[in-house]
This record gives C-alpha cells, sequence and structure tokens, in this order.
C-alpha cells in the first residue's frame, strides 16, 4: 500500500525551507501531495494560482526535482478533509524554531481531534534553512535585498515584479 502524505500549507512564497522538508517528505512517503491553501488570515502577496506555479516551478525547474512523487493542488476545506479525499493518513510539517511548536503542537492536535486515524509527522529543515519564514523574504524584497539564500530564481524573478 502506498504512503501519502499531505503537505499544506500557504507557500507564500515557498521558500528553500519548504523545499528542505518537501526533499525529505519524498524521501520517507511513496506520494508527497503539496496542498496550497485558498482560505486564511493572511494577506497573500500571490494569488493560489501564482502560489501553485512557483512551487511548480520552484521545485521541477530551478530545483529539478522529479514530479513523480509530487501532486500540487489547493485546497479549500480542513486539512483532515484533504487527508480523507487522498486517502492519507499523513499530514506532513515543517519546524523552523521552537516558536513554530506550540502552534503545530495546536494544530496537530485539533486535526487528531477531527479524525484520530490520520498522524501528523514533523521534520525540521536543515539548519542553514531553519531561520527562512516567507513573512521574513517578503520584507526583505520589498527593502530591495539579496534574496538568493532564500528562494529560487522562478521566485525572485516573480516576487521582484510584485514588490
Amino acid at each position: 500500500m502506498k504512503t501519502v502524505a499531505i503537505y499544506p500549507g500557504t507557500f507564500d512564497p515557498i521558500t528553500y525551507g519548504h523545499i528542505d522538508v518537501i526533499k525529505k517528505g519524498i524521501n520517507l512517503f511513496d506520494k508527497l501531495i503539496i496542498a496550497v491553501s485558498e482560505v486564511g488570515e493572511k494577506n497573500h502577496l500571490f494569488n493560489t494560482d501564482e502560489r501553485m506555479n512557483l512551487v511548480k516551478d520552484s521545485l521541477h525547474k530551478d530545483m529539478r526535482i522529479s514530479s513523480k512523487k509530487i501532486q500540487i493542488i489547493k485546497f479549500s476545506s480542513l486539512t483532515t478533509t484533504l487527508c480523507n479525499k487522498y486517502k492519507s493518513k499523513v499530514i506532513l510539517r515543517g519546524l523552523r524554531a521552537v516558536s513554530d511548536f506550540e502552534y503545530e503542537f495546536q494544530l496537530a492536535g485539533m486535526n487528531r481531534k477531527l479524525n484520530e486515524k490520520i498522524e501528523t509527522i514533523f521534520l525540521m529543515s536543515d539548519v542553514d534553512n531553519q531561520v527562512i519564514s516567507s513573512r521574513l523574504v517578503k520584507e526583505i524584497a520589498a527593502l530591495n535585498g539579496d534574496l538568493k539564500k532564500f528562494i529560487t530564481k522562478s521566485v525572485i524573478k516573480q516576487i521582484k515584479n510584485k514588490v
């Protein structure tokens, strides 16, 4: 039986930290569904379709990661509903620092209450990428900072067009 994991997020924009988690996820699971959220409290810089294209271009064009084990979708439901739809028992989440843990722990607990058959697995990005956040990348871009250490070429091109 294939193990399918769902990696949900806003990916606004996708960063090298996200990509680290994705690389690790495709080594652990038979299929990784990267689920780009259409909802949330955040003011997105990129719309959902743009974020999906940035994920696709970053992974396949810039990083040359095979698309065989990856599916990129958009969603506007509960993550547990998405898991049921794709027959996944795993939600993959990335952790950067201790500050992420409290929110992620609470989210995992709520998802567990919604469906006790679904497990949340936390992966950390490599040490070099643990400080990267999409929010800080957008701030650096707005102030004309160097983005090469944080995001791929495709994202740099698109973010410069937006800010």
